[in-house]
């Protein structure tokens, strides 16, 4: 590598961030530049870009900054790896968002009445097993997580497309009733609570209400489920959650 050496401000221009972010770096031990200038100025070689590289590639994970301090500081840290594996899961990614995409043009193609649809294409990059890895880390020694492993794996396009659908629904449901300023104890909401449980207790597992609470309890409790929710409405997870609670109350 070249002995070329970088001011501050130069370093964050290259690397898009701000001279703030760089001396926060700095304060915390993430990024300590390897000299000062006579006047007291940060200079960055090229192992402090490329170490630089590394942080905001785990940033854009959303991994601590403290974490990533802890890895890169560690004695056994291989670069080189690191980059391999980093690189690894960016074309995976890239190879995901690219089948996603492929759906989204056969969804586009069918809504503008191109063509039949074609449920193969349509689902076409949403792979039911992503997150298997961590459920099964989770939940793998469980009854319900062997049970849905079971009838999941032999379901068709076809048995996906009518699982998403039903899902759809009775979300835009539930979503309208709490848009209508509905109770979750309302009759209504609670009748749609209860479809909600025998859709968990027709295509994964058996559903009781005593399980059903225990979702409740995750929905709200895990950001990305919550997330899953409210993106139908502002509040929808907490609203179901609320109701699902009521409803086993009900029984």
């Amino acid at each position: 590598m070249s002995e070329k050496s970088y001011s501050v401000k130069e370093l964050a221009r290259l690397a898009k961030v701000t001279v703030r972010t760089l001396h926060h770096y700095d304060s915390i031990g993430l990024l300590v530049p390897f000299a000062r200038s006579r006047a007291g100025y940060r200079l960055y070689c090229d192992d402090d870009l490329l170490r630089l590289q590394q942080i905001l590639i785990w940033r854009e994970s959303a991994m601590p900054l403290e974490q990533i301090r802890a890895l890169l500081d560690d004695p056994t840290f291989d670069r080189r790896q690191a980059l391999l594996q980093q690189r690894e899961a960016l074309v995976k990614k890239v190879h995901k968002t690219h089948a996603m995409i492929r759906s989204l043009d056969a969804a586009l193609a069918v809504v503008s009445e191109e063509i039949e649809m074609n449920p193969q294409e349509i689902f076409d990059g949403f792979d039911p097993r992503e997150h298997q890895e961590e459920a099964q880390a989770r939940w793998g020694d469980t009854s319900a997580f062997k049970e849905s492993m079971r009838r999941t794996k032999n379901y068709s396009p076809q048995d996906w497309e009518r699982i998403k659908a039903a899902d759809r629904e009775l979300m835009e449901a539930l979503a309208a009733r709490l848009k209508q300023g509905a109770s979750p104890d309302d009759d209504a909401v609670l009748d749609l609570a209860e479809q909600h449980r025998l859709h968990m207790d027709r295509w994964y597992y058996p559903c009781d209400h005593a399980m059903h609470s225990g979702l409740a309890r995750l929905y709200t409790a895990d950001p990305r489920f919550a997330a899953s929710f409210d993106k139908y409405g502002e509040g929808l997870a907490e609203f179901l959650a609320a109701a699902i609670e009521a409803n086993a109350a009900r029984q």
